[in-house]
């Protein structure tokens, strides 16, 4: 009892990082039709930023402040300079092109931060853990980010929801020729959503810098995990990459518990550690098969 609930905290900890990813890349790849691979890169310049803005005020705060601002920033630069360019473009050429942003902020980011960061320890005010039922203590850091994640999504729901733009928003992920046919500013739209995307990827960024490892090309691992996400929940809608979110960090967290445990009741020792590392990583890919094979275009895409 004990592991399933640590491990669903901890898958849920998990899905709040990867929805904090995927919301901003599901809907960049649906409203602007472009295949940003470089999107990783804002987190890891959000996980820099926040680390050596902590080591030199001591505040948690600030680098939260600095790792949003400089992702945000960063990312309306990119838009401007790169991504604009490549919207009649088609596929492959947005991939070499993101391709190229990720090889050169990963020099930026070394030539500005160097290759190690500051280690980033958790602040005093997460620190230390509370006990959720008798007998199970569970830290306060990431309890914490399942509550960012929360109020991240609701934030992103009531601004998706009810608010103008939010309404733009959702046309443009439905339809974008329609909405630039309606005299709105599609460009300002692209602009405004690649920020937001940034933008939460810096979040992302801050909030892991004391839980994860702080490297160069940090954001391209998470990256795959993040377009499994959004092909399970559906392109261009934040309501499927949330379920996404939550079915491939439960899966991937509870997975790693259980298929061990399962396959040595099962095989051999001498097979049960290579077929549980094998099923272990093939867990959310196994899930995204499953989820295609019944709804091809994911659990809850935007209608169009």
């Amino acid at each position: 009892m004990f592991l399933f609930i640590e491990q669903a905290l901890n898958g849920l900890q998990y899905s709040a990082l990867l929805f904090l990813l995927s919301a901003g890349l599901t809907l960049i790849f649906g409203i602007m039709n472009v295949v940003n691979l470089a999107h990783g890169s804002f987190y890891m310049v959000g996980a820099f930023s926040a680390a050596s803005a902590v080591a030199l005020t001591g505040s948690f705060f600030a680098g939260a402040l600095a790792a949003v601002v400089s992702a945000g920033v960063y990312g309306l630069i990119v838009e401007r300079l790169i991504i604009s360019k490549l919207y009649q473009r088609d596929h492959l050429d947005q991939v070499l092109a993101t391709l190229g942003v990720i090889f050169f902020t990963n020099a930026l980011v070394t030539l500005v931060f160097g290759r190690s960061p500051p280690y980033m320890d958790i602040p005093p005010i997460f620190a230390g853990s509370v006990e959720i039922i008798p007998g199970l203590n569970y830290p306060v850091m990431r309890l914490a980010f399942i509550g960012a994640g929360i109020i991240v999504a609701l934030g992103l729901w009531y601004l998706i929801s009810r608010t103008r733009v939010g309404m733009l928003v959702r046309a443009g992920a439905d339809d974008s020729d329609i909405v630039e046919a309606l005299g709105i500013n599609i460009r300002r739209l692209f602009l405004l959503v690649f920020g937001l995307g940034a933008l939460l990827c810096g979040f992302a960024g801050v909030m892991s810098a004391p839980l994860l490892a702080i490297e160069i090309g940090m954001g391209e691992g998470i990256l795959i995990t993040t377009f499994v996400v959004i092909i399970v929940g559906g392109v261009g809608s934040v309501r499927g990459a949330l379920v996404g979110s939550l079915l491939v960090g439960l899966t991937d967290s509870l997975g790693r518990a259980y298929i061990p445990i399962w396959m040595s009741q099962i095989l051999p020792p001498t097979a049960a550690g290579s077929v549980s590392a094998s099923l272990v990583s093939a867990s959310i890919y196994i899930l995204m098969a499953i989820v295609l094979l019944l709804k091809p275009r994911g659990l809850l895409p935007a209608q169009r």
